[in-house]
């Protein structure tokens, strides 16, 4: 079986994403499977007949995680020098990789079943970015809803501290800060609170789990230490005291989350990162319908916002964008995002 060409275009697309940002050794692991998926291997015949958009499914991505996670077994020591981004030539990675998946052909294969999940809380800077920013606009009292929390990293949003271009906020002792490149004006410093975070995943991992607390870490691009730390802090703050995540349909929490009694002076928010693409078009279409028609019926007292950073498909920019009501709930762009929260573009949305 041969790759066809759709395919190895989302490869390469894939690998040259990664690379932009940051990491190089993935980004090249990536482009093996184009090699790879010219081969005999079960994974090789997995990526040549794969039947989804090749970026919107993530799946290089899928079975680089697997990658990774034999090498933090210490079953593929030889994909550290990608990683370390030694000077190794793309067709010696090729060879590399075909051999590693030769050797781990059937335990890999299960890797493609499913998106990668990580829901890095690099993230929730943008999501108190815009927090402080909707504060000027609604009532700055949140009940903070996510689709996609996969481990629910960002539901520990409200245990967090955050340094955002100058603004802080946060607890004093949170045992993570967050504190990505700051580019363009600081965010307006209006205060807010959290008072509830619920979160839904259409698989959630229990980190409470060892073995799934590890595949979690294997996500994670090797070339990004930081993110490690920030995880292991995360998986440990899950398991002092966990976070409210249920296994749904994005759509179907979203209708239950709206559905659920509103207090008064309290605004709910939906909120998502990296997930829109995950979901089917008629997901898509029930969460819009639902919002706008949530939206029609927002009161003052009762206010709706829309936190959403997303993959523009046409730019590969990763947007924060901003919807709420009472209003004309037109969307604003505040702003651009590192896909795991190193840097923040700020716009402002004004």
């Amino acid at each position: 079986m041969t790759l066809r060409p759709e395919v190895e275009t989302g490869i390469r697309n894939q690998a040259e994403h990664v690379s932009k940002n940051g990491a190089l050794g993935t980004g090249a692991i990536c482009r093996a499977m184009i090699y790879l998926g010219n081969g005999p291997t079960l994974c090789g015949q997995r990526i040549a007949s794969w039947p989804d958009d090749v970026i919107e499914s993530a799946m290089p991505l899928r079975l680089a995680g697997g990658l990774h996670d034999l090498f933090r077994r210490g079953l593929a020591d030889e994909l550290g020098a990608v990683y370390r981004g030694e000077r190794v030539k793309q067709g010696a990675i090729d060879a590399l990789v075909s051999s590693v998946v030769a050797r781990h052909d059937a335990a890999l294969l299960p890797w493609f079943d499913g998106p990668p999940q990580t829901n890095e809380a690099g993230r929730s800077a943008s999501f108190v970015g815009a927090m402080h920013w909707l504060s000027a606009h609604v009532l700055p009292r949140f009940e903070l809803n996510e689709i996609g929390s996969s481990a629910g990293m960002n539901l520990l949003i409200d245990r967090y501290s955050y340094k955002l271009g100058g603004v802080t906020s946060g607890p004093n002792d949170a045992p993570v800060i967050i504190q990505p490149e700051w580019n363009g004006p600081q965010p307006p410093a209006n205060p807010f609170f959290i008072a509830a975070v619920h979160g839904s995943d259409i698989a959630p991992i229990d980190v409470r789990d060892e073995s799934a607390a590890n595949r979690l870490m294997a996500y994670i691009w090797p070339e990004m230490p930081a993110r490690f730390t920030r995880m292991a802090a995360g998986i440990k703050m899950i398991q002092d005291r966990p976070v409210d995540l249920v296994r749904a349909d994005a759509a179907d929490f979203v209708d239950t989350r709206l559905s659920a009694p509103q207090s008064e002076g309290v605004t709910r928010v939906l909120m998502h990162s990296i997930v829109w693409q995950y979901l089917s078009k008629t997901s898509q279409a029930r969460i819009v319908a639902a919002m706008d028609r949530a939206g029609a019926a927002a009161t003052p007292e009762k206010p709706l916002a829309w936190v959403a950073l997303e993959t523009n498909r046409a730019t590969f920019r990763h947007e924060l964008k901003v919807r709420f009501w009472p209003g004309s709930g037109e969307s604003h762009l505040l702003g651009e995002a590192h896909a795991h929260g190193v840097w923040v573009n700020w716009y402002g949305g004004d």
